[in-house]
């Protein structure tokens, strides 16, 4: 296992999946949880589900039911931090990633969830891989 994926991302665990590789331009179905320094947690999906009714595909992973997020790699849709992690992972990959402030919210933060220049503690799970 790799120690650092970019210098501002630590891997902290990491279970290799199988089958296509994420890279730039790659369509990815992922599932993922943040957490703050403390261990407090982000709960966006949450908020997500409720709001959307039955219009996200969802899935529960251990204690948490967690939206299934869709990304083309290399669109920046999504925060850096979530980007770099992902790249090279395969379904049923995992990571466990402790990342930097810049590749998250910055020192903006997200009024009432995030606070300023957070580090955050990222854990994704990735379902499908579809190569571009």
């Amino acid at each position: 296992m790799a120690d650092r994926i970019d210098p501002g991302i630590r891997v902290i665990e990491e279970s290799v999946g199988s089958g296509p590789c994420a890279a730039a331009g790659a369509t990815v179905v992922y599932n993922a949880r943040f957490y703050l320094r403390r261990g407090d947690e982000v709960t966006a999906d949450r908020d997500l589900i409720e709001r959307s009714g039955d219009r996200l595909s969802s899935r529960q992973v251990e204690d948490a039911e967690l939206v299934d997020h869709r990304l083309v790699l290399g669109k920046r849709r999504a925060i850096a931090a979530i980007e770099k992690t992902l790249s090279g992972m395969q379904p049923d990959g995992y990571r466990e990633v402790l990342a930097s402030p810049h590749l998250c919210y910055g020192d903006r933060g997200v009024p009432g969830r995030i606070p300023p220049s957070a580090m955050l503690r990222i854990r994704i799970w990735v379902r499908a891989v579809e190569p571009a």
